[in-house]
């Protein structure tokens, strides 16, 4: 059965990203927007970002068999039609805070920091199957959602699953983009994923969306559940002055 849903735990800037805003274009124009007047980045066209996910849909597994990966936000709202939706595993990389947001969940004054997959390591996280006759659509979708600039490069990895592996398509870091912060301190990482907060919402509810997904899913990952820790204990203790 096909499965649109998003999660009931979306923090409320959350609800701002959903399959008719991306689709219509609401959210793409407010993200565009918001960086052309801070002159962040270059969006992409609607040509180009169309070009990008055929080329990657023509270097996708024999069959046409289309899956996703998500480590982050996919996981918990994932805002697009699927069929099938299994714990998996990716081996060579892993989710970490690498990739600064100075409006969507930050500011000018004190910039956000998101999720990236980045080089090394492993992650654990969800693969979703899309029918083979809703693949353009919903690929289009998510494109819009996350190839609005140049901050991932999207690949296939290999993902493995109970049931077996699946190539799928996921949304590794790009480390050559303005706004990669690379490797930081654990202190910088909390101070920001505690107190940031932008027009989609804050870090912390981006934070606790993602280990909330983990848990449901039955899966460990020490260092989402470590930092939050660290970051439940630096809203309660008041942190540092920004």
């Amino acid at each position: 059965m096909r499965q649109p849903s998003p999660s009931s735990r979306i923090a409320p800037g959350g609800h701002l990203i959903n399959r008719e805003r991306i689709k219509n274009g609401f959210f793409t124009k407010l993200i565009v927007a918001e960086a052309e007047r801070r002159g962040y980045f270059r969006p992409m066209s609607d040509a180009e970002r169309e070009a990008s996910w055929r080329a990657m849909l023509a270097e996708g597994p024999p069959g046409g068999e289309v899956w996703v990966f998500g480590y982050g936000s996919l996981m918990w709202n994932p805002a697009f039609h699927y069929t099938l939706r299994r714990k998996g595993l990716v081996r060579g990389y892993h989710r970490r805070h690498c990739m600064w947001s100075g409006f969507g969940r930050g500011s000018d004054e004190f910039k956000g920091l998101m999720l990236g997959l980045d080089r090394g390591g492993s992650c654990h996280g969800v693969a979703f199957r899309i029918a083979p006759e809703e693949v353009e659509e919903e690929i289009d979708i998510i494109w819009k959602r996350e190839m609005i600039g140049g901050a991932y490069r999207p690949r296939w990895l290999k993902v493995l699953t109970a049931e077996g592996p699946v190539r799928a398509i996921a949304f590794t870091i790009n480390r050559g983009y303005e706004r990669y912060a690379g490797r930081l301190p654990d202190d910088i990482i909390v101070a920001h994923v505690a107190t940031a907060e932008g027009k989609l919402g804050t870090c912390h509810e981006y934070l606790v969306n993602t280990v909330a997904q983990l848990d449901e899913l039955g899966i460990r990952d020490g260092a989402m559940h470590d930092l939050l820790r660290q970051v439940e204990d630096y809203r309660e203790n008041g942190g540092m002055n920004r």
